[in-house]
């Protein structure tokens, strides 16, 4: 390109939240203003380490965001094999490292990169919370020590760390660049997007990972104006705010130079137009207290930097701490922003928090929030709010161009579809991303195959005018996975996808997507298809018995067949070659089928006696 460009491109999304398994399941929660909030049993509080007098304390939250899959086995199932980790490293593992690697794995997918064929280097930038499982349960208990249980100086030195995820990650995928923790409390993991996005702008790498996790185990107390809400809700903006509830996630983004992208391969989520990362300094009434010309001076530069006016963004995704003076402070900080560009229209700009349906994810909030705001500017849906029923008397909502959607609705102006996402950290630590819809794809212009009659042939005579010619083109849909059972789980979630995607879905791209960005693992299979229900009714029958696949017909021609044979045999297929004429871009397929099993230390007996009874 002739003139510099500083777009970044999010070309890969992937994380488990609250009631959601993947992006899509929790983009669909958020559109329809789903409560993910878990209330928790005495039973579920007992196997996540909670005391008598845990439970016997009026003031416990006994809710919070609990991921899908039971309210442990949710945080402490974990595909160990896959990453390489015996079961007593798993179990020993903060984890908050086990969710974003999984993360990281699916986000790289998503993004149809496999680091060991990627020509480039791949940076990791995280942001996780306080190491709850080692603090509860591995400190102190006789069956976490290694060697002499006393001397917990030498776990310390490699177990709690948040220092050492980003470092973890690039060593079990293999990835070159910068491995850097960053870590600004509640803004951790939207700030670790900040510093991503700045390095791909200074080359310290090609290509970034940036996210974050959190495991929360259920141990808030409420107390009346505190910051943690009765009943684990987070009701932002709204007349009956109390205070926010917590919860367990993870997501991670790849981040690519918009300058960089193949137009012809690959696939955009959307733009990170501007960013910024401040901190509020003194000006605030205490330590742990908001600042409004902080929050209003990050959102000016974000937007300064992204060369746009506040008045075009049609969604902002909030922190929304919903405690009085946070929400107070966070509107004050809007309006000083929206008033200094001008007047604009009352409800010309919607305003929504993730919190509202899972739960503040502490260090991952922020991550949560930009995969909201990515989807939003997508689909151009503005999701409804959850937990909102009147607006608060003191935030002056109706003073404004903010408007609160109880409801899903469209886009609220017409043109190029923008969104903020802010994040702000206990202490000050502020972080906001102002986001852009991705432009429209190139379309595929697939190779025209030679159709000139010959000297010796006639020619066919065309279709009847009201059928359409059935397609001829063949694709070699090739998986692996580390396992016999993880392979046949891949052939099924696939066929399902194929099954459901409808007609806009073209094999092309999956056929593209499945060479070139799924790491190669061991166990193959490989299915030739014309047609997307041909391909699914041959992966079910892979998944349903032994065999790798039924052998591609001879006409599907010699190359294809060729590319099969290689890729069952075990050998390293150069998919470049086969693919250099083939149409086909990356597109979103099913996540790797993780196949996790607990790994957990439950904690230590603990008999101190306490007002409450033994803890």
């Amino acid at each position: 390109m002739s003139e510099y460009d500083d777009r970044i491109a999010v070309i890969g999304l992937a994380g488990r939240f609250p009631g959601a398994d993947s992006v899509p399941e929790f983009w669909r929660l958020l559109r329809d203003g789903v409560d993910a909030v878990h209330d928790y049993t005495d039973g579920e509080l007992r196997q996540l380490g909670a005391g008598q007098g845990l439970l016997a304390d009026p003031a416990l939250v006994r809710s919070g965001g609990a991921l899908p899959g039971g309210a442990l086995d949710g945080i402490a199932g974990f595909d160990a094999e896959l990453f390489g980790f015996d079961a007593r490293e798993a179990a020993l593992l903060d984890p908050q490292h086990r969710l974003f690697l999984e993360s990281a794995w699916g986000a790289l997918e998503d993004a149809g990169c496999d680091p060991q064929r990627y020509d480039g280097d791949v940076g990791v930038f995280t942001g996780i919370s306080t190491n709850r499982y080692f603090l509860f349960h591995l400190l102190g208990n006789p069956e976490a020590a290694d060697g002499d249980p006393d001397d917990w100086e030498a776990q310390l030195a490699i177990r709690p760390g948040a220092e050492y995820l980003p470092a973890r990650v690039a060593y079990r995928l293999g990835l070159r660049g910068p491995a850097i923790a960053v870590q600004t409390a509640c803004s951790s993991s939207l700030t670790a997007v900040c510093v991503a996005a700045q390095s791909l702008l200074d080359y310290g790498c090609d290509l970034a990972v940036a996210g974050g996790a959190s495991v929360s185990l259920p141990r808030h107390r409420h107390t009346p104006g505190g910051l943690v809400s009765p009943d684990g809700r987070t009701r932002a903006f709204d007349a009956s705010a109390a205070g926010t509830g917590y919860g367990s996630g993870t997501g991670a983004v790849v981040l690519k130079r918009y300058a960089d992208l193949d137009p012809d391969r690959d696939r955009v989520h959307a733009v990170l137009r501007g960013w910024a990362v401040n901190n509020d300094g003194a000006h605030r009434a205490g330590f742990a207290a908001p600042g409004t010309d902080g929050q209003a001076a990050v959102v000016a530069e974000a937007l300064a930097r992204a060369g746009v006016s506040p008045h075009e963004l049609g969604y902002l995704e909030a922190h929304g701490s919903a405690t009085v003076l946070g929400d107070a402070i966070e509107l004050a900080a809007l309006h000083q922003v929206w008033q200094a560009a001008g007047p604009s229209p009352a409800g010309s700009c919607a305003l929504g928090t993730a919190k509202a349906n899972i739960g503040n994810l502490d260090a991952a909030s922020g991550i949560a929030a930009l995969v909201a705001a990515v989807r939003a500017v997508t689909e151009g849906t503005v999701p409804a709010h959850a937990q909102f029923h009147e607006p608060h008397p003191g935030l002056g909502l109706e003073f404004g161009p903010f408007t609160i959607p109880r409801v899903r609705g469209p886009w609220p102006h017409a043109g190029s579809r923008l969104a903020g996402v802010s994040s702000f950290g206990l202490g000050g630590s502020n972080a906001h991303v102002v986001l852009e819809q991705a432009p429209s794809p190139t379309p595929h212009t697939p190779p025209t195959p030679d159709t000139t009659p010959g000297p010796h042939t006639t020619p066919a005579p065309p279709p009847p005018p009201s059928l359409k010619p059935p397609p001829t083109d063949w694709h070699l849909l090739p998986l692996s996975a580390h396992s016999p059972a993880a392979l046949a789980d891949a052939c099924d979630r696939l066929a399902a996808h194929l099954e459901s995607a409808g007609p806009a879905l073209s094999l092309a791209d999956v056929a593209y997507t499945l060479a070139v960005g799924r790491r190669v693992l061991p166990y193959r299979a490989a299915v030739a298809a014309r047609r997307p229900a041909e391909a699914a009714e041959a992966l079910r029958r892979v998944a349903a018995g032994p065999q790798a696949g039924p052998p591609p017909p001879d006409e599907a021609g010699g190359e294809l067949r060729a590319a099969a044979d290689s890729w069952l045999r075990g050998e390293s297929t150069d998919w470049t070659s086969y693919l250099k004429d083939r149409p086909g871009r990356v597109c979103t397929l099913p996540a790797h089928p993780f196949r996790r099993r607990r790994h957990w230390i439950d904690p230590p007996d603990r008999r101190a006696t306490t007002r409450g009874g033994p803890a």
